[in-house]
């Protein structure tokens, strides 16, 4: 699967234009004889998955920027895992300084363009599809097929109605003068669509695959990811136009949970470390991931290292200067307990430079293996974790915490073990700040920090503890409710005025 998700298309295009909105395709995909054959189809969708590694630079701005990479910047330097040092310019420090100011920088662009282009994707493979299912003659492959579409195109919007609330919905392909009379639907509406793909797809999918097809979405991918959206509908609604709204559908959430468990087809790894080996992806604690690989990698460990330690360490440029690092917080290391297991494989607490200077710093090295990097910054051969079987059993324990069927006994349990796992003692009582806080250390660098704080409602607390504690310069701008979303790009208000209204507090 490793070379089909980075397939890139050339029958699929969002290029960009001054007087159109960058949400549709500029031609009619399908065109010139595709779609014809199951082959066709299988191809289609797999630039589909493409589209979550971002390789495509006129769609998305920046070669090599994906979801991967979105997720680093708007999510982990977003919350009070990483603390930018530094006055140099940068779109990741604005952003984890929460300006008010970023609706025109191309890191909010790209992740509204590149997320669409994945939907207008998934759409045009589910409208062929419709238009000509004889071309997939056999039924069960026709149903895999749609079952993938609906569950990425499900994915895409739980990533844009996270990031930006209320948002145009299009669920078959239009042309840029029909997206030019698409306004933004409410947040329910938007969910209307993600619950209906992900149920889909629960059913239509597999239970698992093999060869050339492992790290396809499989039915426990698409049952994980649903339990996540439920979920976060019911966190507390603190923002009107935010993702949380109180729904309180832990129940729906914990069930599909459970059947993951029940499945007995994952189980945490003994060793914390080998879940990112490079030599041991699609491991038994991995249920969907962002797939790259040899030749066709991504860019998101580049994302994460400091210049300095590249420039020593590296066959190539990249990494963040020395003016403006991602550092690891000093919050989130003060939460390590002596002897966690997590820590070494997580963090790199500082190193040489190219010059042999001790360099006092420390970032996450999660995803990196020097021995491992390919030909430049965009090409590292490492799967992105997105749900993993870990992350399952601790949803559960949240589930029960807010009043779900179980018992604390199991909320501890889950815990334990997930502590056992790292050297740690046992622990009980835990309640929900307790497992936040196991969570924070066990997805470091994983891009779970700032969604588990708003699904959760702490976000506004946590964060504005956190900087009073850690920002001694003064750099972070207070949080509040408008924090929880992102602006919508200026370029996409400038296109026709009045289609959309932006966010508050930008």
């Amino acid at each position: 699967m490793k070379k089909i998700f980075l397939l890139l298309l050339s029958i699929f295009t969002l290029g960009a234009c001054e007087d159109e909105l960058d949400l549709a395709p500029i031609s009619d995909p399908g065109s010139n004889g595709f779609y014809k054959t199951t082959d066709d189809f299988i191809q289609a969708i797999n630039g589909v998955y493409s589209a979550l590694g971002g390789i495509n630079p006129t769609a998305v701005g920046t070669a090599g920027q994906g979801q991967p990479d979105y997720y680093i910047d708007m999510g982990e330097v977003r919350s009070d895992n990483i603390y930018i040092q530094g006055n140099g310019p940068a779109e990741y420090a604005e952003i984890g300084n929460f300006l008010t100011t970023i609706a025109g920088i191309p890191t909010i662009n790209n992740a509204w363009n590149g997320t669409y282009e994945g939907i207008m994707r998934a759409n045009t493979v589910l409208d062929k599809l419709k238009e000509n299912p004889g071309a997939v003659p056999d039924d069960n492959m026709r149903r895999r097929i749609e079952g993938e579409a609906r569950f990425l195109r499900a994915y895409f919007y739980f990533d844009l109605v996270k990031w930006f609330g209320k948002v145009p919905v299009v669920t078959t392909f239009v042309s840029p003068t029909e997206a030019l009379t698409i306004g933004r639907s409410p947040v329910s509406e938007v969910y209307d669509v993600i619950i209906a793909d992900l149920e889909f797809a629960a059913s239509a999918l597999p239970r698992s695959y093999g060869g050339a097809d492992l790290g396809r979405a499989t039915s426990w991918a698409a049952k994980g990811i649903l339990a996540r959206v439920y979920m976060t509908r019911s966190g507390p609604k603190l923002h009107p136009d935010g993702p949380c709204l109180g729904s309180n559908e832990y129940g729906k959430a914990i069930g599909l949970l459970n059947e993951i468990i029940g499945s007995n087809e994952f189980s945490m790894l003994t060793n914390y470390a080998d879940i990112f080996d490079y030599d041991n992806e699609n491991n038994a604690e991995i249920i969907f991931d962002v797939q790259y690989g040899t030749g066709a990698g991504g860019l998101f460990p580049t994302d994460y290292y400091d210049q300095p330690w590249g420039a020593a360490n590296l066959p190539f440029a990249g990494g963040n200067p020395g003016d403006r690092v991602k550092r690891v917080s000093d919050d989130l290391m003060s939460t390590y307990e002596m002897g966690d297991k997590r820590v070494a494989p997580t963090v790199l607490e500082g190193y040489l430079d190219a010059g042999g200077n001790q360099v006092d710093n420390r970032f996450f090295i999660k995803f990196i293996d020097k021995s491992k990097a390919g030909g430049d910054r965009f090409m590292w051969p490492i799967n992105f974790p997105v749900l993993r079987y870990t992350d399952v059993l601790m949803l559960k324990a949240e589930c029960i915490l807010q009043g779900a069927s179980g018992t604390q006994g199991d909320v501890d349990k889950i815990v334990s073990d997930v502590r056992d796992r790292a050297g740690l003692g046992p622990v009980s009582n835990v309640t929900l700040d307790m497992l936040l806080a196991e969570r924070r250390k066990e997805f470091a660098a994983e891009c779970l920090r700032w969604d588990d704080l708003v699904r959760t409602g702490k976000v506004v607390d946590v964060m504005n503890n956190w900087r009073a504690a850690e920002d001694a310069s003064g750099k972070v701008q207070p949080v509040s409710v408008n924090s929880i979303l992102y602006p919508i790009p200026q370029n996409q208000l400038d296109v026709k005025q009045g289609l959309y209204d932006q966010n508050p507090g930008y």
